[in-house]
């Protein structure tokens, strides 16, 4: 097999972590700098949508068509008006247990309403079993004008501005028009996306009035030649003999070398490391090579665990959900290594996977954590699947489906973390980030945030514990909140074990959660996954609810 070894431009989240110092953060999205405080949208703008259908009516077919069919003859029931001009079809999916989805999104005059989706879901007999989304009750035809008078050039330079973006982006930044509810309000506006490296990462989204060019909203959803594919070897960051995929390369005066690339496995654009040099740029970044297929010097062991961890959260997807990548389409997975100086960091920026090397008091190498890896490559699953907007409940819901599948993959335990402290961290008792089994064992460090609390300072458990936060602390509680959920799944994974819950929150993940999904609609998604898979009155339904009431969702 003939490749070349190219920068791929893979998928940005990070797996921030709330019990370390404010400048030590897992992919920690930077602070909103519009100062404002997270305000009660009008209620309507945002309403959630299940039913389900006891008697089902059949179908010809499970096709987007039939779903609009049967959304036409129960506007009562859904509360969506004229569902044939107001939902655009996403995408149809079909599941290993026979179930097709088809997903809309909800639209004014052919424009998405961000935020809004509905899922139609027919069994196997073409039954329409259930419907569930959010839709906006606000909008009217007349009452949004959704012409723009301000051109997608103009807005982009805006977006640049609000978020101080430097000279080189990590990719060519993109534009939508939406309409967007904000505070009260519908606007038509540009959904800019500015992706960036540096001493700040982010991949903002960044929301433009069309009418004025006026900065709206906006938030970071950094979530931080001839080959042949040989085996090859290396020594992790904890001194673990590590097999390897590897590719040799050949360079002019320089024979045969080896490079952290595996393009080992079927219908897979590949699995590749690099060496970002300590420098926060991305633009001199070059796939990591050695001289011999034998990676066990000091400063290969970041890059040795990054490339074996990546293969083995990929085979985990693959073998237990059958899900080729993160995007389930076979998209490359890149890894970048050596990131910054003394960086405490990891993250997914929307394209790849980005490790500091820790800076030895708090944190080692962060790619040293399997668990870490699985967290960041599953913001990349989730990007593709219910693309959970990354602040306050479903920022939240982002975090704990990234930190349970963490958990899922490396199965030694329900921390988050623990392979990435530091001795002195550890000797101080920060000995990891998060635990899924006792959130109110770690106490969150970052003083910002512990503010907030109402239960001594540690991570919570219960709704009773939630932390009220304005978007500009921490997204609104990303990383803090993210532990009820978590402590919801591990509960339930004590009555059915870590297989059994992984298949269950996969398809809520995939099915039925969508972007702007809160707990309460993760709780639906996720019995209705148990129903599915176990069936009606099964055990497994009745653990997933009882985990969800041990902590308060209902």
């Amino acid at each position: 097999m003939k490749k070349k070894l190219i920068l791929p431009v893979v998928l940005s989240s990070a797996m921030l972590v709330g019990s370390i110092p404010m400048s030590s953060v897992f992919a920690q999205p930077s602070d909103s700098s519009s100062g404002q405080a997270s305000k009660a949208w009008n209620e309507k703008a945002s309403v959630p949508l299940f039913v389900k259908e006891r008697y089902a009516e059949k179908f010809s077919s499970s096709t987007a068509s039939e779903a609009l069919s049967y959304l036409k003859q129960n506007q009562d029931k859904t509360g969506i008006p004229h569902p044939d001009k107001n939902l655009k079809v996403k995408s149809t999916q079909k599941d290993e247990l026979g179930m097709t989805h088809v997903r809309f999104n909800q639209s004014i005059n052919g424009v998405k309403v961000e935020g809004a989706e509905v899922v139609v879901h027919f069994n196997k007999n073409n039954e329409i079993v259930s419907v569930n989304g959010r839709t906006n009750q606000t909008i009217a035809e007349e009452s949004v004008d959704t012409n723009a008078t301000v051109s997608s050039d103009e807005a982009l330079k805006a977006a640049l501005a609000s978020v101080n973006a430097p000279e080189e982006l990590t990719y060519e930044p993109t534009s939508e028009l939406v309409v967007l509810p904000f505070e009260g309000k519908n606007y038509t506006a540009y959904k800019v996306n500015v992706n960036f490296m540096g001493n700040e990462p982010g991949n903002w989204f960044v929301f433009v009035d069309a009418k004025t060019g006026e900065v709206i909203d906006q938030y970071n959803g950094l979530m931080h030649a001839d080959e042949q594919t040989q085996k090859g070897a290396g020594k992790g960051v904890h001194g673990d003999h590590r097999e390897l995929h590897i590719t040799q390369v050949k360079e002019a005066n320089a024979g045969t070398k080896f490079a952290l690339a595996d393009y080992s496995h079927e219908n897979l654009g590949g699995i590749i490391t690099y060496d970002a040099k300590n420098d926060n740029s991305f633009s001199n970044d070059t796939v990591y090579v050695g001289n011999s297929a034998a990676f066990i010097s000091d400063y290969d062991r970041a890059a040795v665990d990054a490339h074996y961890n990546s293969e083995k959260v990929y085979e985990y997807y693959l073998n237990e959900h059958g899900r080729n990548s993160l995007d389930g389409e076979g998209m490359a997975i890149v890894s970048r290594v050596h990131y910054g100086n003394n960086y405490n960091n990891a993250s997914w920026n929307g394209r790849w996977m980005t490790y500091g090397d820790g800076d030895g008091k708090f944190m080692i190498s962060l790619s040293a954590g399997l668990d870490v890896a699985a967290h960041e490559m599953t913001h990349g699953v989730i990007t593709h699947s219910a693309n959970l907007v990354y602040r306050n409940q479903s920022g939240a819901l982002n975090e704990s489906f990234a930190d349970v599948f963490g958990a899922l993959i490396d199965d030694s335990d329900w921390e988050m973390g623990e392979d990435i402290m530091a001795p002195e961290a550890k000797a101080s008792g920060a000995t990891v980030l998060r635990s899924l089994s006792n959130p109110n064992g770690v106490v969150v460090s970052n003083e910002q945030r512990r503010a907030y609390s109402t239960n001594g300072g540690v991570y919570p458990d219960h709704m009773d514990e939630f932390y009220h936060m304005p978007t500009t602390v921490d997204g609104g509680g990303v990383h803090v909140n993210s532990s009820i959920t978590n402590h919801a799944a591990y509960l339930i994974a004590q009555d059915l074990g870590r297989e059994k819950l992984g298949k269950i929150y996969y398809r809520a993940l995939t099915v039925y959660l969508t972007s702007n999904s809160d707990f309460s609609d993760a709780r639906q998604a996720v019995v209705q996954s148990a129903i599915d898979l176990y069936g009606e009155g099964s055990e497994e339904e009745a653990a997933a609810n009882a985990g969800f009431d041990a902590v308060g969702i209902y």
